[in-house]
């Protein structure tokens, strides 16, 4: 079943690798802000987060201000990908000003039909589904930015408008699923 822009957030229960914000364990409800939330699906090891760091501490401060919620999901089998594991988790949420939960069973990365790293779910107070995709049209490169399609929606949703583009194609890594 898709989730699409329009419905509920996924309801989530996860244990959350930055010690410095937030409880232990994180729900969607202690995640939410008045004005809403946004979700992005992401990693330790992927180069187009890697690239993006910046970008996501400048877009979680952003929506802190704005009375949005922000949250990162790992959902990488750490089996397979190590670097993605709890422990290297907390290594890196050191340095974020945000919450970094952990989604073991993989369970939350499907009820949001996550594809791949980074993603972004925005959700609007009432937390239905505003827009989903990319942060933006450059991921590996900040330098060669020319769109800003979750910016844009950010604005458009706090103006009370439907988003022009309401959903687009993450770039990034694949989700690693496990076996």
């Amino acid at each position: 079943m898709a989730l699409d822009i329009g419905d509920a957030a996924p309801e989530f229960n996860l244990k959350n690798a930055n010690a410095s914000v937030g409880e232990s364990r994180l729900t969607l409800e202690q995640s939410r802000k008045q004005n809403g939330l946004i979700v992005v699906f992401e990693c330790n090891h992927c180069p187009y987060v890697i690239a993006s760091i910046s970008r996501l501490e400048s877009m979680a401060a952003d929506a802190e201000s704005m009375g949005i919620g922000f949250v990162g999901i790992n959902s990488n089998d750490p089996e397979v990908y190590p670097n993605d594991s709890f422990e290297h988790m907390e290594k890196r949420a050191e340095n974020m000003s945000y919450a970094y939960l952990h989604d073991e069973t993989q369970t939350v990365a499907h009820a949001y039909e996550a594809k791949r790293t980074p993603e972004f779910f925005l959700f609007d107070q009432h937390l239905k589904l505003v827009y989903k995709g990319r942060m933006d049209d450059s991921p590996r490169d900040p330098a060669q930015v020319q769109t800003n399609e979750l910016r844009d929606a950010v604005d458009a949703m706090l103006r009370g408008d439907a988003p022009v583009v309401a959903e687009t194609e993450s770039i990034g890594c694949s989700v690693k699923w496990k076996a």
